[in-house]
């Protein structure tokens, strides 16, 4: 069920905190991509195991107020992140954080890590690459020509490089989850004004991020990638496996950005973290 909290400046903003068996250890909170919501995570619910796991519609996305361009940045869904935190009496978390999710989670470990058990990152790093920036840019703000959700899951395997052996019903699921369907045709779940802000960060100066990964040090790490992703390069890959040799690490084959986390591998890769958590 989808509960909502209100936010230091009164948006109100949506999440759900669930209990999936008995037992488990310390909360998860997951952290979507950027124009995702909390059903990003529906896939790999089935495959975790006993935990308290918490999501949130980030604000202007899914059911959560929209609150305009200048207040979709990564500082403030970290502090809304804290604030949920907050509101359901939560010391500390573990963070999965998917794509803009996982830049969430370093901004976190730079200036409340304390707040953190643990991170798990699903495709991405501290160096974003211009190519995968560059495809997000085409699509974000815009609803997508096709009318119905058949009609574009027939057309994601096309528009969606990278990927491989990817079951037509799970293209429809992705339609389905990612865009509502309105007599006008598909709209998109978030708000268009977020491609002002992510025009502002892309044409902004460059920001070093390794910092901010580093600042991770001491918390269990995971990273999750699509063999094939144009966002995450083997290279960056390679210079946090370095710097992070105990970092649990799964290249997901056939996957590009994002993996959905119910692979295999994917799987494995979270167990693995969730189990140095206990």
């Amino acid at each position: 069920m989808t509960d909502y909290f209100t936010a230091a400046d009164g948006a109100r903003l949506a999440y759900r905190d669930e209990t999936l068996g008995a037992g488990g250890t310390v909360p998860l909170l997951c952290l979507s991509g950027l124009t995702r919501t909390m059903a990003d995570f529906d896939y790999m619910i089935p495959h975790l195991p006993p935990l308290r796991l918490i999501r949130m519609d980030y604000r202007g996305r899914g059911a959560s107020d929209r609150t305009g361009a200048a207040s979709y940045t990564v500082p403030q869904e970290a502090q809304d992140a804290l604030r949920l935190l907050d509101h359901l009496g939560i010391d500390r978390a573990a963070v999965l954080g998917t794509s803009r999710g996982g830049l969430i989670a370093m901004f976190l470990a730079a200036t409340a890590k304390d707040r953190l058990a643990g991170v798990a990152l699903n495709d991405v790093g501290p160096v974003i690459e211009r190519k995968g920036l560059e495809r997000i840019f085409d699509y974000l703000g815009r609803n997508p020509a096709a009318r119905t959700h058949e009609a574009l899951a027939a057309a994601l395997p096309g528009v969606m490089p990278g990927f491989a052996n990817v079951p037509p019903a799970r293209w429809l699921e992705e339609a389905q989850i990612h865009y509502r369907a309105e007599g006008r045709g598909l709209q998109i779940t978030y708000d268009p004004a977020l491609r002002e802000a992510f025009i502002a960060a892309f044409e902004g100066p460059p920001v070093d991020l390794w910092p901010l990964f580093d600042a991770m040090a001491g918390l269990p790490l995971a990273l999750i990638r699509g063999a094939n992703s144009d966002l995450l390069s083997e290279a960056t890959t390679a210079e946090m496996r370095r710097r992070r040799p105990d970092m649990i690490f799964a290249d997901v084959p056939d996957r590009a950005h994002i993996p959905f986390l119910d692979e295999p591998e994917s799987v494995a890769a979270l167990h693995a973290w969730l189990g140095r958590l206990a």
